[in-house]
């Protein structure tokens, strides 16, 4: 039986940890909202009805395009993985459309995104599929990577002689995800994940893609909170995880982030807040430290808690996952799971 329980997350100040702007136009997922540079507690009032909802939000449409045929994650496994890992993640993903998965779940939470259009009025597609997956087991690009090869990678992945991925401009989403042993530009201290689009001049394709890292050796404290705290915060006590693994657990919610980023804004041109498409503030960014009934601010929100002591916020298919919530434009608040039949 799944008790509620209540989690605060932490206030960090700018002398503890600063956070930049990230110089190319993606979008960044950070534990803390009151750190994110480019928005305000003011997102998060809980004197508001909803959670994090607020007048200063003006979130818009640019008539760009967003992803409304049937969608098919492709996955690039790069550096060393367990079997247990990609089932964990894998099975994520197939529960985005999973129709039999027990209330709240993370179908449930997809259709808000849903919601969403383009300019012909199309809705943002129901089904999300895991498709194709790469695996560069040998680091064929480093152990150290950079947001070029980044790239790079994703191009060695669908030219590959030996089985490529296939590519899918209009619906593929290519997702690169690095072992815990695999360093990125500007982890841990900017960014857990991020998305963009590829470069034709790189690639030879225009591909929406996400990055996102495994942080279990690099910074759990930052990117796999509230799995993990961080050593520097005395007394403060890390929530089990769901399954066991808090490097992976805290990857789910970062590619549920980006999953959601990628489909209402693939090319950076469609759906976002701020006058600035360099750095624009999209549908999960507006949520972020948001992950149930009561959240805002300084606190997570209303979560359950498994009879084994761990934290989860959604059901899968065959697994319980911490899911981060997003915003619905259409209310001018932030959703959770099943939020649309209440």
């Amino acid at each position: 039986m799944a008790l509620s329980i209540s989690h605060a997350s932490v206030l960090f100040t700018a002398t503890v940890l600063t956070l930049l702007l990230a110089p190319t136009p993606i979008s960044c997922w950070r534990p803390w909202p009151h750190l994110k540079p480019n928005s305000s507690d003011l997102l998060y009032d809980s004197s508001k009805k909803y959670e994090g909802s607020s007048e200063f939000v003006h979130l818009r449409y640019h008539m760009g395009p967003v992803l409304t045929g049937n969608i098919t994650v492709h996955i690039i496994w790069y550096g060393r993985w367990e079997k247990p890992q990609k089932k964990i993640i894998r099975e994520f993903i197939n529960s985005i459309s999973a129709v039999n998965a027990r209330p709240p779940s993370v179908s449930g939470w997809w259709r808000t995104v849903q919601l969403y259009t383009d300019q012909t009025g199309a809705n943002i597609s129901h089904t999300v599929q895991l498709g194709q997956e790469k695996n560069d087991r040998f680091y064929s690009h480093g152990k150290s990577l950079t947001r070029l090869s980044i790239q790079s990678v994703i191009k060695s992945a669908v030219t590959a002689k030996s089985k490529p991925l296939p590519t899918n401009p209009r619906n593929g989403l290519y997702l690169l995800l690095t072992s815990a042993d695999v360093y990125v530009q500007d982890f841990c201290g900017q960014v857990c994940g991020f998305h963009y689009f590829t470069f034709p001049s790189i690639v030879g394709y225009t591909l929406p893609y996400a990055w996102v890292g495994n942080s279990a050796k690099l910074c759990p404290g930052v990117c796999a909170y509230p799995f993990s705290v961080p050593k520097y915060i005395p007394g403060l006590k890390a929530l089990k995880s769901p399954n066991s693994d808090v490097g992976v657990d805290g990857m789910i919610s970062v590619i549920a982030h980006e999953i959601a980023e990628l489909a209402t804004n693939p090319l950076v041109n469609a759906w976002y807040a701020g006058q600035d498409p360099s750095s624009p503030v999209e549908i999960a960014d507006l949520c972020e430290g948001i992950y149930g009934t009561g959240g805002g601010g300084s606190y997570t929100g209303q979560m359950l808690m498994d009879h084994d002591g761990s934290t989860f916020n959604m059901h899968g298919i065959r697994r319980k996952y911490l899911v981060q919530w997003v915003w619905n434009h259409f209310k001018n608040y932030c959703s959770g799971p099943n939020a649309l039949d209440q």
